[in-house]
């Protein structure tokens, strides 16, 4: 009931992504960046450099994209020392989560929130559940969710902004996962079911 220890694997290229049934367009006026739990608790887990190290540096080249442009950008976070009424099911699935620990609890070194950012806890798989994420969003009704792990709470997250009417774009490479075939399951999932998959750097062009 604890994460394991996670492989290297090569992060997705472009010619990894799926086909996706949707054909919306990222646009700097409706969109919010979403960096997706990436704490030094869940960041732990890789064994080695990548695919960590490709998709933290991704994530920081979007967030400074999108502040750029008036994107808003909201960091995910879970709470250290949860009790047993916060953890609720999740603590069959994964045991206690992070610590009381401050290191622990930690943004990953090279996203670390800055002044204009926001910080959102949270405590299930979707961003969505049990926390203000709607509201935050202040009627712009595109979300870029990028972050850990992809087949868990990134998909979940990004099905649960479809439900809502917000279209949700997940970037293949500043998402990583337990596996590769995880991460590649996760950007399938999402393309035909509920978002779009889209590269950064195919992202940074539609936004621009």
């Amino acid at each position: 009931m604890s994460l394991p220890q996670i492989p290297s694997y090569r992060l997705p290229g472009e010619n990894d992504l799926p086909a996706n049934r949707a054909d919306w367009r990222p646009d700097p006026a409706r969109a919010v960046l979403l960096i997706h739990d990436m704490q030094r608790y869940f960041t732990a887990a890789f064994a080695g450099a990548e695919p960590l190290a490709g998709a933290a540096a991704t994530m920081a080249g979007l967030r400074k994209v999108c502040a750029d442009q008036g994107i808003p950008v909201i960091f995910t976070r879970q709470p250290g020392g949860q009790s047993r009424a916060d953890r609720g099911l999740l603590l069959d699935m994964w045991g206690w989560g992070p610590p009381a620990d401050e290191s622990a609890i930690a943004f990953h070194e090279d996203l670390i929130p800055g002044e204009g950012d926001t910080v959102l806890e949270k405590r299930r798989y979707s961003a969505f559940v049990d926390s203000p994420l709607a509201d935050l969003l202040q009627g712009r009704d595109q979300l870029i969710v990028t972050g850990i792990y992809a087949h868990i709470g990134v998909v979940a997250t990004a099905c649960d902004a479809f439900m809502r009417g917000v279209q949700p774009f997940v970037v293949a490479d500043a998402t990583a996962d337990f596996s590769r075939a995880d991460h590649l399951g996760a950007l399938g999932y999402v393309a035909k079911r509920c978002g779009m998959v889209l590269s950064a750097a195919q992202l940074r062009t539609a936004l621009s």
